[in-house]
């Protein structure tokens, strides 16, 4: 999309095959543009310059795409100088369909890659989910379909079999289809199964990453996940469903960071089964709320305390749990360790 020019409001000319062209077509109608599509070139854009010329009358823009005959290329070119029409270029659109997994990160908007934006922006179909970052998907994916797709605790308003139909039914209808998720596809995102379907199907799919909020979210708290001579190693566990007791023997065992995602709803559990496989009550313990947003929030306590805690501070789900020393290290980089002691004190009274 030319960058120098506010198309709302405006006439544009967009030239090209009708599918090679739909992508800029619905991209300039998001941006509020009058478009005229100029999907046959003859009679509506002959080599001779008269035509041409009445084609872009009172026009603020052509866009040629990508894969013209060159000779129609031309005579636009020719006719934006003659007219004094502004001249941009457009990438042509795929001429099959194809899904891209795109890694959201934590929902923060800066932390999208840049392969992420730009899948995005040349998506027809976007399928995303709500711990994406969703507030500017209408300026990031102007010619996409959005479609919520999201699950919610207990609630899922399409199933993973749904969804997985979705992703393979608009490809095979030659869309270009990205299915957005929070933070990793690979981590608890269940991407592989979506990855599976297309594959099945013969389907073209591709994976981007996207920032894990395994990570990203401790350290939006300000809490590494590891620290020299304190934790060289972290491990990453779901808590959407209580762990075993052999799950807890392990967990205990391995020393260094525990990063719990989804466990809001398991923690007295996962205390409990932690406690009883020998970790320490004085254990440091962090739940941090809505990573990134404008509401982030951190309750912090012990393996001992932090049940409690967290019931008084009423945590709720979206939240990382971490679990180690890394939390003190944490804390008194922002001079909450005498916090921590305090709370400690107070809640084992």
């Amino acid at each position: 999309m030319h960058l120098d020019l506010d198309p709302a409001g405006r006439r544009v000319v967009v030239v090209g095959g009708e599918r090679a062209s739909r992508r800029a077509v619905a991209r300039y109608r998001a941006a509020g543009a009058e478009v005229i599509a100029c999907t046959t070139f003859a009679p509506a854009v002959p080599d001779d310059a008269v035509p041409v010329d009445a084609v872009l009358d009172g026009a603020a823009l052509a866009v040629v795409v990508d894969g013209l005959p060159e000779s129609v290329a031309d005579a636009v070119r020719a006719a934006c100088r003659r007219t004094g029409t502004l001249l941009s270029t457009e990438p042509a659109a795929r001429e099959s369909g194809a899904v891209t997994l795109v890694g959201g990160g934590p929902g923060a908007l800066g932390l999208l890659t840049l392969d992420a934006v730009a899948a995005l922006r040349e998506a027809d179909v976007v399928l995303y989910d709500r711990l994406a970052p969703t507030d500017a998907l209408a300026e990031l994916a102007p010619a996409a379909e959005l479609v919520d797709v999201g699950k919610l605790p207990g609630h899922h308003r399409v199933p993973q079999s749904g969804i997985n139909d979705l992703l393979v039914r608009h490809a095979l209808a030659g869309r270009s289809v990205v299915r957005l998720k929070g933070g990793d596809p690979f981590v608890f995102g269940r991407g592989s199964e979506e990855l599976a379907a297309c594959l099945e199907a013969r389907v073209p799919c591709r994976v981007i990453p996207g920032v894990s909020s395994a990570i990203s979210v401790p350290a939006a708290a300000g809490i590494p996940v590891t620290h020299r001579d304190v934790s060289h190693l972290f491990t990453v566990v779901s808590g959407h469903a209580p762990l075993s007791d052999e799950e807890h023997l392990h967990l205990a065992g391995l020393g260094g960071t525990l990063v719990v995602l989804m466990g809001v709803s398991t923690l007295p559990q996962l205390v409990a089964g932690l406690g009883g496989a020998g970790m320490r009550p004085d254990m440091p313990v962090a739940v941090v709320e809505r990573g990134y947003s404008a509401s982030q929030r951190t309750t912090a306590g012990t393996l001992s305390t932090i049940v409690t805690a967290a019931g008084a501070a009423r945590c709720q789900s979206p939240a990382v749990l971490v679990i180690g020393e890394v939390v003190r290290v944490g804390l008194d980089l922002q001079g909450g360790a005498a916090h921590l002691a305090r709370l400690t004190e107070s809640l084992a009274s």
